[in-house]
């Protein structure tokens, strides 16, 4: 069982204000982890910090990842970095004829631009351990299904991926695995926006043959399992948690 474990293990989390982000802080805490988490909202960061296991050894960095340049200054003092939870994102719901290129740069920025700048910075500052793990939350959609109007995100969400196997390929000589959690749609605030009813909601349960919708934690639970030794021989994968709605 001590390969199921965090103990000493010093994990950053992007997006832990909030979402699947803060389910995998809280896990992550609860499995013995060291954490260092990251966002754009000192309230939320404060929210979370106040919930987990042992809260007075974790460390909250205020920090918007879109802002490479702000990564020196916020992160100088961070110590060697075991793993990294890369959960922050935004959703973009708008059929395509619609979208513009602000929309596009937008998500890119938030979802693919900002976590990608993140790592260089990390490998370059030699923060990351060796070895170490980097999981991102990629999605379903856009690498095994697509919802009408969210092309933007599934593009990004794709994008992920796609540079997750790549790092995997170059970052083994250094013992660092790189893996993507494809969740399905996951019981957070982003799922209700402005620009999606409850009747589509609705409609997107009926298309989960396990259950309605899945629980951060249980999204927390496979990035958590990928931080941890019991997954050393698993990197440039996808680890998808979905219900089965991939299927049908």
């Amino acid at each position: 069982m001590s390969l199921f474990t965090l103990d000493n293990k010093t994990i950053l989390v992007t997006g832990a204000g909030s979402g699947i982000g803060q389910a995998t802080a809280c896990l992550c805490a609860e499995m013995g982890a060291n954490l260092i988490l990251v966002g754009r909202d000192i309230e939320r960061l404060s929210k979370t910090k106040s919930m987990l296991v042992g809260k007075d050894k974790h460390i909250m960095v205020s920090l918007d990842i879109n802002d490479s340049a702000a990564f020196s200054e916020c992160m100088s003092d961070i110590s060697v970095i075991d793993g990294v939870a890369a959960c922050a994102g935004i959703a973009s719901m708008q059929p395509f004829n619609f979208i513009s290129q602000d929309d596009m740069q937008k998500v890119f920025q938030t979802n693919f631009f900002g976590q990608i700048s993140l790592m260089q910075y990390l490998l370059k500052k030699k923060k990351l351990n060796k070895p170490a793990s980097i999981v991102f939350v990629s999605s379903v959609d856009g690498n095994l299904k697509v919802h009408a109007g969210n092309s933007v995100y599934s593009a990004s969400k794709s994008a992920l991926v796609g540079m997750a196997r790549s790092m995997a390929v170059e970052l083994a000589a250094k013992k660092i695995r790189v893996n993507c959690v494809l969740p399905g749609t996951t019981d957070t605030p982003m799922i209700r926006t402005a620009n999606v009813t409850e009747e589509e909601l609705q409609n997107t349960a009926l298309q989960t043959p396990f259950r309605r919708f899945a629980e951060s934690r249980e999204i927390a639970a496979a990035i958590a399992f990928l931080l941890t030794d019991a997954a050393s021989y698993i990197s440039g994968t996808e680890l998808v948690v979905d219900g089965a709605s991939h299927l049908v």
